[in-house]
């Protein structure tokens, strides 16, 4: 197996490390990936344009609520019904949770779990916008890690996350908590980043490529195996390498460093992809 198939042995240095660092982008004290010295509204709409979002659902969001955080569109594969049990790992400021309320309706229910009371705070004052524009009043946020999930066992229909995976060191054990909440029968659908071959050391150490999700991204071949392992079934992984080429037409400073510090003549879509992930329990 890969690199990602090992313990993290520091994995709560790993875990404080992003919570700070996301902290500050819900604070805008630091840029997410999409921009340079702040990050920008055009460059956080044209990722979420370039993954598969489209303007309608953008204009209904929250302002605020696209931090341009995405690595793809888990609700363009989810097909979400109405009256359906939604959880959103890693939610942010609300950004898929709130399209996921619109596509349950008034019968349903999303949950989003975030390990960042920054993050829960502006998602949970997004919540009376989320309202005013759809009349809607269907969404929650709780605090709490993916790796030991504050929902219910066989309670959810449908699982999303989107570039959020990737940043935790325990991976295997967030797709045994996947498995736990969900229903039988019931699937996932996630957006994550992917590595086709292993990253240079030299990128591997990099505290920024971690937080930009590169760094902590797991092997494709790993990510088929953990979800094997955790018990899922009809796993379908497509492999998609927009999201990566965007980032770096907008001359994302995080991307741009990373890329500085691979081998001569290798670019970062030579090691980086966007990952959709389906599956059923």
């Amino acid at each position: 197996m890969g690199q990602e198939m090992k313990k993290n042995p520091d994995a709560e240095g790993v875990k404080e490390l992003v919570r700070t660092r996301y902290a500050a982008i819900a604070t805008e004290e630091r840029a997410s990936c999409c921009g340079s010295g702040g990050c920008c509204q055009t460059g956080k709409e044209s990722i979420a344009l370039a993954v598969g979002y489209d303007a309608a659902s953008l204009e209904l969001l929250p302002d605020g609520a696209n931090m341009g955080l995405s690595c793809g569109n888990p609700l363009a594969i989810a097909a979400l019904r109405e009256g359906q049990t939604v959880l959103d790992l890693g939610s942010g400021g609300g950004f898929d949770a709130f399209q996921a309320g619109v596509n349950v309706k008034d019968t349903g229910l999303v949950i989003g779990v975030d390990m960042t009371p920054e993050m829960l705070q502006k998602a949970r004052k997004n919540i009376v916008q989320y309202r005013e524009r759809t009349g809607l009043d269907n969404v929650e946020f709780r605090l709490g890690e993916i790796e030991h999930l504050p929902v219910a066992d066989n309670s959810v229909d449908v699982v999303l996350s989107n570039c959020v995976i990737n940043l935790s060191p325990d991976k295997p054990q967030v797709w045994r908590e996947v498995y736990r909440v969900l229903k039988p029968g019931a699937m996932v659908s996630i957006s994550d980043l992917a590595l086709l071959k292993p990253l240079p050391e030299s990128v591997e150490s990099m505290a920024e490529a971690l937080v930009g999700c590169i760094a902590g991204a797991a092997l494709v071949d790993d990510t088929k195996s953990m979800l094997g392992q955790a018990g899922f079934q009809d796993i379908s992984l497509n492999i998609k390498t927009d999201y990566v080429r965007q980032l770096q037409d907008l001359n994302s400073p995080t991307y741009r460093r990373v890329t500085e510090a691979l081998p001569n003549g290798e670019s970062l879509a030579d090691y980086v992809v966007s990952l959709a992930i389906v599956a059923r329990k």
